[in-house]
C-alpha cells in the first residue's frame, strides 16, 4: 500500500510564517486596511477553476487560522480527490478583512499542490496496466520538500528517497571518482555503503548494459537506467531476471511513460512531478451577502 508522508508541521509553520512576512511587513495588509471595515463578516469558497486532484487544504486552513483564528472552515472536498472544473473544494467564514489578507498566501500553497497532485495522478495513469511505480525525485522547491512529496503521493504516484539520509545512491560522479583508487567503482562504492550504513538499500546509477553486471554482482537492491532507451531498458528487464529492482530514469516526458513502464520496469522516475508543474487555477470567490 502507498505511503502518504505525514504533513511536517514544523518545517510548514515556518514556510508559512515567512510567506506572511513577506506579504505583510510591519504594516500589513494597507488596501483591506484602508477600504473594508474590521468588523464585516462575509462568506467564501475556494473554487476549482480547472479540473485538478486536490492536495493541500490541511494547509491552506492553517494559513487562514493563522491570520485570524475565528475563521470557519469546512472542507468540501477530499485530499486526493478529483476535482472537475467548477467544484467548491472549502468553504470559509469570517472577518472579510482577515479573509482577504490570507488570500493569496492560502492560495499560492494550495494551487501549487493540487498542481503538483495532478500532474502525479496524470503520470501513475499513464502507467496503468503495467506493474510500473512512478517516483519522484529531490528535485522540489528548497524547503518545500515535504508538502511537495505529500502532494506526489496524495496524487496518486509514488516517493522515492526523501534526502541524502535514506537511501544511499550512487550515481555517476560517486562511482567515477571511486573507481579512481584503484579499484572497480560499482563494487567499491557498494561495498563501503554496505559497511558504513548496513541498514540500508543501496540504489546503483547505470547508463549502459555494459555496467548491469557489475551492478547486479554488487548486490544493489536497485538499479537506475539512465537515459536508456526502451529497447535497453526491456534487455536489462531480461537480463536482471529479478535480481534487483529497476527504476528507469531520464527524459520521462507524461507521452514516453505508457511505453517505458511496457518495458516492465518496476518503477519510472519524474523530476518534472515538481520541478516543472504548473500550478491549478484555483480562486477564492467571496459572497456578497454580509453574515
Amino acid at each position: 500500500m502507498k505511503t502518504i508522508p505525514e504533513l511536517d508541521w514544523r518545517r510548514i509553520d515556518l514556510l508559512i510564517a515567512l510567506a506572511l512576512e513577506e506579504d505583510l511587513q510591519d504594516r500589513g495588509d494597507v488596501t483591506t486596511k484602508s477600504v473594508i471595515g474590521e468588523n464585516l463578516r462575509v462568506k467564501a469558497v475556494f473554487l476549482a477553476k480547472e479540473d485538478c486532484v486536490c492536495a493541500g487544504l490541511p494547509v491552506a486552513k492553517r494559513i487562514m487560522k493563522e491570520v485570524d483564528p475565528e475563521i470557519e472552515w469546512k472542507d468540501l472536498v477530499q485530499e486526493g480527490e478529483f476535482c472537475p472544473k467548477g467544484t467548491l473544494m472549502a468553504e470559509i467564514a469570517g472577518r472579510a478583512s482577515s479573509i482577504l489578507t490570507a488570500e493569496r498566501t492560502a492560495l499560492n500553497f494550495l494551487q501549487r499542490l493540487c498542481g503538483v497532485a495532478t500532474a502525479s495522478k496524470k503520470y501513475q495513469d499513464a502507467a496503468a496496466g503495467t506493474k510500473a511505480i512512478v517516483l519522484d525525485t529531490r528535485k522540489t522547491t528548497p524547503g518545500w520538500r515535504n508538502l511537495e512529496k505529500y502532494a506526489v503521493a496524495v496524487g496518486g504516484a509514488s516517493n522515492h528517497r526523501i534526502g541524502l539520509y535514506d537511501r544511499v545512491m550512487i550515481k555517476d560522479n560517486h562511482r567515477e571518482l571511486a573507481g579512481l583508487e584503484g579499484k572497480d567503482g560499482i563494487l567499491r562504492s557498494v561495498e563501503r555503503a554496505r559497511k558504513m550504513y548496513p541498514d540500508l538499500e543501496v540504489e546503483v546509477e547505470i547508463d549502459s548494459l555494459d555496467s548491469l553486471d557489475e551492478a547486479l554482482e554488487s548486490g544493489a537492491e536497485y538499479i537506475l537506467l539512465d537515459n536508456m532507451s526502451n529497447e535497453l531498458m526491456a534487455e536489462a528487464v531480461k537480463r536482471t531476471a529479478g535480481k534487483a529492482k529497476l527504476e528507469a530514469s531520464g527524459n520521462m516526458k507524461l507521452e514516453r511513460v505508457p511505453s517505458a513502464a511496457a518495458t516492465g520496469v518496476d518503477f519510472i522516475s519524474v523530476g518534472a512531478l515538481t520541478h516543472s508543474v504548473k500550478s491549478a487555477d484555483i480562486s477564492l470567490d467571496v459572497c456578497p451577502e454580509e453574515l
